[in-house]
């Protein structure tokens, strides 16, 4: 079968964000490309765990990572649990397959220095483009919401009555967050120049471009790159470490690790917890300096 239905399904079913999709449907003409050159097979309904490990044997060859293959073969597995769902497929040949284990990369967040460098010491011009910005690297660190989550924002999601957000995460799970004071400001400042735009074509979605159209991700990674690239030497600086940094700033002050776990929008425990191991860093540091014993 066609892979468009499948396509079609990320997007308007799963709502994966489109540049996640097109990655899916690279990884699954590879797949097919190989099946067809090597064994001249091209029918999902002719594909076993044999031809599976063969690929996965060649991806290695190619000298790919495991993080790669372990992306490429969970792209795959997604296809045929979609072809299962559909009863295209009696089965699905990747259901007792593990994934190659991979080094955990650890996230380093950004420090409350470059944090208040950035928020408190640049100097964000009046224009659109310039308090945009800036509200969007505030909503990152004071919500700890995903790149694609703000993306999809629209102003209807704000209530500046309530002061609160209402974010579509995962599996369209929605989540109510808290707002500043200071981040309200910010909004209402942003909501008045947006106004002002020659053309707004996207009027529901809450943050757009100069042309008046809703953001898009390279646009917002771009955002955040170019900011913390002025402020921090860490080799990353995107969208996620914002929210890393919200997480982590937060355990370090004491915040209940249940709690982070709803404002980030998790589904279980275990997914905040990868966060806990920078304010176990802190933790250490406060008790090496505040215990009697430590001399």
């Amino acid at each position: 079968m066609s892979l468009k239905a499948f396509t079609d399904y990320l997007l308007l079913e799963k709502k994966y964000a489109q540049l996640t999709v097109n990655a899916y449907q690279k990884d699954l003409e590879t797949f097919f490309e190989f099946l067809n050159t090597e064994y001249n097979l091209s029918s999902p309904n002719q594909v076993s765990y044999h031809y599976i490990r063969q690929w996965i044997v060649s991806l290695v060859e190619q000298g790919l990572s495991n993080r790669s293959i372990n992306r490429k073969v969970s792209a795959l597995n997604t296809y045929y649990k979609f072809l299962l769902k559909i009863g295209e497929v009696g089965n699905n040949p990747l259901a007792k397959h593990k994934a190659l284990k991979v080094e955990k990369k650890i996230q380093v967040p950004f420090s409350n220095k470059e944090m208040t460098t950035v928020l408190d010491d640049f100097n964000f011009d009046d224009s659109f483009e310039g308090v945009r910005d800036k509200l969007i690297i505030e909503l990152f660190y004071s919500t700890g919401i995903r790149r694609i989550e703000l993306i999809q924002l629209k102003i209807s999601d704000f209530n500046l009555e309530e002061n609160t957000l209402k974010v579509l995460g995962k599996r369209n799970k929605e989540r109510l967050v808290p707002l500043l004071p200071s981040v309200i400001k910010h909004i209402k400042q942003y909501l008045n120049v947006r106004k002002q735009l020659p053309v707004i074509q996207d009027s529901a979605q809450m943050f757009l471009t100069q042309k008046g159209v809703k953001v898009y991700e390279t646009l917002v990674y771009r955002i955040i790159n170019n900011y913390f690239s002025l402020a921090s030497s860490k080799v990353k600086k995107s969208p996620h470490i914002l929210r890393h940094s919200f997480a982590t700033h937060l355990l370090n002050q004491g915040a209940d690790l249940n709690a982070v776990k709803e404002l980030l929008g998790h589904s279980s425990l275990a997914s905040t917890q990868v966060y806990t191991h920078n304010s176990i860093s802190e933790l250490k540091k406060v008790y090496l300096n505040a215990h009697p014993r430590n001399s």
